[in-house]
Parts: structure tokens; sequence; C-alpha cells
């Protein structure tokens, strides 16, 4: 057994996790289950994960900010998995490992001597997380798959943007990280099956697969009425008013779901005749006739302060807010109080979304450099010094110079 490296914390103490994956949804995976207290031993080739050299901005030499976002709490490995004397280290981390995680090309860990059949036999309780872009089989099976690739295919980029300009991508990685966050899911799932039946099982994630699943609601308005989607800006498809708008120092968004949110809106905007106009009785009224509705709206927001006025619709039970830039955001007072943004070392990162009361998660160690542990844990996997050095004069294995043997 791997000591855990950190100490344990958190819910998932005791968990051991190898993470294989490489990019965006399989390192915030283990890095969420990291951050609630498994111990995670991330596996980087000699090249290094890719996105270490996905900037400016760097944090340092050998490391992106990209990659120091998702990568922090693990304990980090450097191995050069296409040798034979590779393979069998990573046969060992793998029996050691509560919870396996890879997004290779299809058939690479097979080609390894390390098959979803060999795991099922030779690993009975391993949980493997696959996450892929389309998956190993089908019509697309095996076809490789980045975030904005699997938002055109699916009709997620269709629907992003003004109706009267091109299809976007939307402005974050929505899909790789959605992606890392069910495969977070489907893994607790299946180790609570585990506490039942004492078996794991293969965890199926693909980008594809969680692309379509975000296309709620236009993927049921077509399903229901036939129509096909089309882009409408920030405003929303089926609610009335729910868009960014112009205000005298910037731009304001106003969600009025229901009939009370806006003859609220409409009282504080001083037209509350417009509450009365049977166009906009209803919601449904409301999207009817957005575009009519939109240009009153914008004549009494025109010329008013934005935080303002959002801290008046608040006040009101209307949800609206300013639009904040990035900077903006990460300075704000509320986001600051939940601990949103937090420093470890120096390494400043987003905080940990999951709030739990009695065992919360916990920023214990910021991103290593690649290669970091490879001593260490070798050395816990039962390896003596002259195999590890033996290893590493081979470049089997990389070890940094800051990388120390100490005692398991």
């Amino acid at each position: 057994m791997l000591n855990a490296l950190p100490s344990p914390h958190g819910s998932l103490a005791g968990l051991r996790v190898l993470d294989l994956s490489r990019v965006l949804a399989g390192p915030l995976c283990t890095q969420m289950l990291a951050d609630h207290g498994a111990e995670v031993i991330k596996v980087e080739p000699p090249a290094g994960d890719e996105t270490r050299t996905w900037g400016p901005p760097f944090v340092s030499e050998t490391m992106s900010a990209y990659f120091s976002g998702i990568n922090r709490n693990k304990t980090n490995v450097s191995l050069d998995l296409r040798t034979e004397d590779g393979q069998r280290v990573l046969g060992r981390l793998i029996s050691q490992a509560d919870v396996l995680v890879e997004n290779f090309k299809a058939g690479t860990l097979a080609k390894w001597g390390y098959s979803d059949q060999m795991l099922r036999e030779q690993f009975p309780e391993l949980i493997q997380c696959r996450i892929t872009g389309f998956g190993i089989d089908g019509p697309m099976g095996a076809m490789p798959g980045y975030d904005a690739v699997v938002q055109a295919y699916s009709g997620l980029m269709s629907i992003n943007g003004e109706s009267d300009g091109p299809a976007l991508r939307v402005g974050v990685p929505i899909v790789d990280m959605v992606t890392g966050v069910y495969a977070f899911s489907g893994i607790l799932l299946a180790l609570n099956d585990r506490t039942r039946t004492g078996l794991g099982q293969l965890v199926d994630c693909t980008l594809v697969d969680t692309a379509v699943s975000l296309l709620h609601p236009h993927s049921h308005s077509h399903l229901g009425d036939g129509r096909v989607p089309q882009r409408t800006g920030s405003a929303h498809p089926t609610i009335a008013p729910y868009d960014t708008f112009d205000a005298a120092d910037g731009q304001v968004f106003i969600g009025a779901g229901n009939n009370r949110q806006f003859e609220r809106l409409t009282s504080l905007l001083e037209i509350p005749e417009v509450a009365l106009d049977p166009r906009f009785a209803t919601n449904s009224d409301r999207v009817r006739n957005r575009n009519a509705l939109r240009i009153l709206l914008a004549q009494a927001i025109d010329g008013r302060t934005a935080s303002v006025l959002a801290k008046e619709l608040l006040a009101l039970g209307v949800p609206a807010s300013q639009v904040n830039n990035v900077a903006q955001a990460l300075q704000d007072p509320h986001i600051l109080h939940r601990k949103m943004v937090v420093d470890k070392d120096g390494h400043r990162s987003v905080g940990i979304p999951i709030k739990l009361s009695r065992t919360p998660g916990k920023v214990v160690t910021s991103p290593r450099d690649r290669g970091a542990d490879t001593r260490r844990v070798l050395r816990r996997l039962g390896y003596s010094p002259e195999e590890i050095g033996a290893l590493i004069e081979a470049d089997v294995a990389q070890s940094n110079s800051s990388d120390i043997i100490t005692t398991a």
C-alpha cells in the first residue's frame, strides 16, 4: 500500500488514485478527488503534460498557468510508459490503486498489456475511468476530439453567439470541464457500488456525450416541436426578459422569470404600463414579442448605473448583476468570502466549489514540477535505491533535482 502523500484529509482520505490523464477533463477530475483527500499520483511522460507549455502566462519556467490550475494536491511521477520497464512500474502502480483515470487513444493501455479484460480479471476492485472524445466504438469511435471540435460536432457551437453573427465557441472549455465533473461523479457512483458489491467497474465518459447533455433546453425544444434552435446572444430562448442591456457605465444582466419579477422590474424602471401591455402579459407573450420588449427596457435602462440598478433589482427579488470582467470577479468581496480564490505557498488558484460541513476539501500542495516525486513513489513501490538509479539512468523514469528519497 502507498503511504498517503500528503497526509490524509477530507471525505476521500485513504482513496488511492492513479492519474494517467493529461490536458483538462482528466486532470480536473483527479484534482477534485485530490481536493477532497484522495491520494493522487499523476504520471507524466518524459515530455510532460502538453498543457505545461500552453502559455503565456507561466507561473514558473516549467509550468503554465493553465497547467497549474488543474494539477494541485497531486504527487508527480515522470515515466516513459512506452518502455517495458516503464510498463512494469505502471503495473505496480495499478495494483495499489483504487481508481485509474486515463484519456489515452483507444487501445493504448491494451498495447501496453493492460486491456479492459486484463484489468477486470487481475484487479476486480479497480475502478477505471476512461475519458475520450467520442468513445472507442461507433461511427466516430476512436476519433480525436478537442473541446472546440466537439462543440462544433454536437451543435453546441451553433447556439452560441449573436443571432446575426457566426456560431461561436463558448468562451471557456465547457465541454472538457463538465466532462471532468461527470467523471468525478461517475467515480463516486462506482465507489458507492463497490461498497455493496466489492467490485469495480468502467466509468466511460466522452466529450460528445457531455456536449449533447449541455444542449438543454434547445435539445428538448427541438425534440418537442422539430424546429432548429437559433442563436439568441445573451438572451434566453424560452424566458423574457433574460438578457444583457447597456447601461451608462457598462452592461447589466437582468432575468425576470415570472410575472411578479417582471412587474417589479417595470415599476423600478418607471414604466409600469409595460407590465399591463397585453403583448407582455405572460412569459410566453414576452418571448413571442421579445424584440419589442427589449427596445422598451433598453430605453429605460440607458443612462442608469449598472451596479446601482443591479443592487436595486436584487433588493426587490429580481435576479440581476452588472457584467464583471474576470479581474473584477476574482476580486469581488463575496467571491473572496466564499473562498473561491486561495493562496498556497504563493500559488494563487481558484478555490474548491463543493463545500462540505464535516469533511471539507483542502488545498494542501501547489502543483508539482514534473518528476518531483518520482524517487519517493518508486521507493514506496518497493524499488531499491539502486533499481531507482538504474531506471533514471535508462530514462525510463525522470526525476528533478528537488526530489530526494525518504523512508516510507
